[in-house]
């Protein structure tokens, strides 16, 4: 069984005792300054960071779920703003950085989104379970909870969803919910080259003049499958892949030892894109579990989280070469 985000809080208030998220309201986040940053309840995310996260996912410059916590994303992510914005090698949010990215003006962080109908009929899977054998037998690799859902839509953590939705089932249609606002607006096909940076666990995308474009924390090989060296291309993009267990090519998963087509959804071991390379069976692509990037290792593939992969998708074309650096 897949464990999200929501399981874990609900295990810890079980087992531990631990008392629930506290609730969050969006004039927290949206009204935070540098000079009145509003900090976190000792258990709950902090409204400050979370605007910050929110701000730099608008401009793609991705820290992956957006969580409100102070974590190794989000440094990557306040450390590459800094770059681009020539603010000093630094990971730290100093009031420079963040009156930068509009901490003090924007007051639109939190929006109210009604559900659809199409939200409510979602047909949701009992559960994920892990072994490919079980997941091959399957129609679809589907969301399991409209938490999962809805929070993957909008680059949020569960934990956060239900912080600013306290005791919401998310299950009827025209109800109001309030979620993160990180649209992002990139030209399609503006990439000319993509880098996949080891040292920082970052993949960046590059335009004209070699302007950045976007930049993605990302779960880059292992130590027993390392990721590839030097420069590919993108050759094809799959968009919902079924994909292909193949233990002779990849790699062994449990005692399945035999080829296995497993069916397309967010929760299938690519995710939602797969953007594969020149060469074979190596790609950049989703992943089941958006928390876990660049906290864990891959089988020598790229992992963003699905919506950074959809974004890099939308930005590269077939022939767009891609440099892994140490």
């Amino acid at each position: 069984m897949k464990l999200t985000d929501l399981h874990v809080m609900v295990l810890m208030v079980l087992v531990l005792g631990a008392a629930p998220v506290s609730a969050l309201t969006p004039d927290q986040i949206n009204t935070a300054t540098f000079a009145r940053p509003i900090r976190q309840a000792a258990n709950g995310p902090d409204p400050f960071i979370v605007k910050a996260q929110a701000l730099l996912s608008r401009r793609s410059i991705s820290p992956g779920v957006i969580d409100g916590v102070d974590g190794e994303n989000f440094r990557k992510a306040v450390a590459q703003f800094r770059r681009q914005e020539n603010l000093g090698e630094s990971d730290e949010l100093d009031e420079v950085a963040w009156l930068g990215l509009g901490g003090d003006t924007d007051q639109d962080v939190v929006v109210e989104y009604k559900l659809s109908e199409k939200d409510t009929e979602y047909k949701f899977a009992d559960a994920i379970p892990r072994d490919y054998a079980k997941q091959a037998r399957m129609k679809r690799l589907s969301y399991t909870s409209p938490q999962e859902m809805l929070s993957e839509r909008f680059h949020m953590s569960e934990g956060l969803l239900m912080a600013l939705n306290p005791e919401q089932r998310f299950t009827s249609a025209g109800r109001g919910i309030y979620v993160i606002s990180s649209e992002r607006s990139l030209q399609k096909g503006a990439a000319k080259r993509v880098d996949v940076v080891k040292s920082t666990g970052m993949v960046v995308a590059y335009g004209d003049g070699d302007t950045i474009l976007s930049s993605y924390p990302a779960t880059i090989g292992s130590t027993d499958t390392p990721s590839l060296s030097g420069q590919y291309k993108v050759t094809r993009i799959a968009r919902n892949p079924r994909y292909t267990y193949n233990p002779e090519k990849n790699f062994r998963q449990g005692k399945n030892d035999e080829t296995l087509v497993l069916p397309p959804g967010p929760n299938g071991p690519v995710g939602t894109v797969w953007i594969a390379l020149s060469e074979p069976t190596y790609g950049i692509h989703g992943t089941p579990e958006p928390s876990r990037v660049s906290k864990t290792t891959s089988h020598g593939c790229v992992r963003l989280t699905n919506w950074d992969a959809e974004e890099l998708a939308d930005l590269v074309r077939p022939g767009v070469p891609v440099r892994f650096l140490d």
